[in-house]
């Protein structure tokens, strides 16, 4: 029999549940996966300044062998404090970690830095983390929002000319399956670069020629053409974080072995990818639900496949806020 990759909605990954808090006046937000009975999870951290919590534990050598949430948020550092909510409203719910005298949920986090688009005062905190996680776990499921919303709320890409000549970014959510195998990616996309189709090489958003111009203009031959005077924007301000979910049995090294892989979808989609001024993390949680074993490298394919499609998706569905136009504001 031959399989097919095939798009499915994201609530087909049934052991994971999506929520998100929005902020569109302060241009800011936060994302939440839950995985209610816990799940295996790896990471791969690419930037030079991540802001993150618990990664460390998701090292193969690591005792904790179950996290219970996956939280992406905006306001830079100052966004970790949402995922603090998120401990706070599972461990009132009884999912975590047992210790014995309590339960404690293990929450890994990443945040963008989205202070410079909208208020810089404004950043997902404790409630917004509480807020996102009652969104996942109450509301009916349902396909998660993409564009504009949750940690894609103050993203935004193509910066190598300044805001001025920048494009929104926005949040991504796709899945696919391949018989039994079933993966889902999440990704709010705050890239230095440009984001392009990569079946095609067609700009999606990035920089723009001039401010107010509706052309996309190859960052990459930029920088190339300004080599003797180029000066990149501000350091640690851009960063795409990722979380792929799948039923997949798998082990916290594996997990980061799919999460290296995954990495590729960067590549294929943003140019240029992985700068200095890029921070990137990936994440990966499996449930090990699924029947059959896959073989690992084809669950890494199938993750860059659905990786690709929620950074193009996140950034074709974002909608202009605050000035700044988005792929649907140029009429593309």
């Amino acid at each position: 029999m031959t399989l097919h990759l095939a798009p499915i909605p994201t609530t087909e990954l049934a052991d994971f549940r999506f929520g998100h808090w929005t902020d569109r006046t302060g241009a800011t937000g936060c994302t939440v996966v839950v995985a209610p009975a816990g799940a295996a999870a790896g990471v791969d951290v690419r930037g030079g300044a991540p802001a993150s919590r618990e990664t460390d534990l998701l090292r193969p050598e690591n005792t904790v062998d179950a996290v219970h949430a996956v939280c992406l948020s905006g306001g830079s550092a100052f966004g970790l404090e949402a995922a603090s909510g998120v401990a706070r409203e599972l461990e009132a719910r009884g999912i975590g970690l047992d210790v014995g005298p309590a339960v404690v949920p293990i929450v890994c986090s990443s945040c963008l830095f989205d202070l410079a688009f909208g208020d810089a005062h404004a950043r997902p905190g404790v409630d917004a983390g509480i807020a996102a996680t009652r969104a996942a776990l109450d509301d009916e499921p349902a396909p998660l929002a993409e564009g504009t919303v949750g940690a894609g709320t103050g993203a935004t890409v193509g910066k190598l000319n300044g805001a001025e000549c920048a494009m929104k970014g926005g949040l991504g959510a796709r899945a696919l399956a391949l018989g039994g195998l079933k993966v889902a990616a999440l990704s709010a996309v705050n890239a230095c670069g440009n984001v392009v189709d990569p079946k095609t090489g067609a700009p999606i958003a990035g920089m723009r020629a001039y401010a107010g111009s509706a052309d996309i203009v190859s960052m990459e031959d930029a920088m190339i053409a300004a080599a003797d005077t180029m000066a990149m924007p501000l350091d640690r301000t851009n960063t795409t974080i990722s979380c792929i979910v799948t039923n997949a049995r798998l082990t916290k090294a594996q997990c980061t072995k799919v999460a290296q892989m995954a990495a590729d979808a960067y590549a294929h989609t943003i140019r240029p990818t992985h700068t200095t001024n890029d921070g990137d993390t990936i994440y990966v949680m499996a449930s090990g639900t699924a029947k059959e074993d896959c073989p690992l490298d084809l669950i890494g394919l199938v993750a860059t496949r659905a990786l690709e499609d929620a950074i193009c998706g996140g950034c074709r569905a974002a909608d202009g806020i605050l000035g700044l136009p988005a792929y649907t504001d140029l009429g593309r």
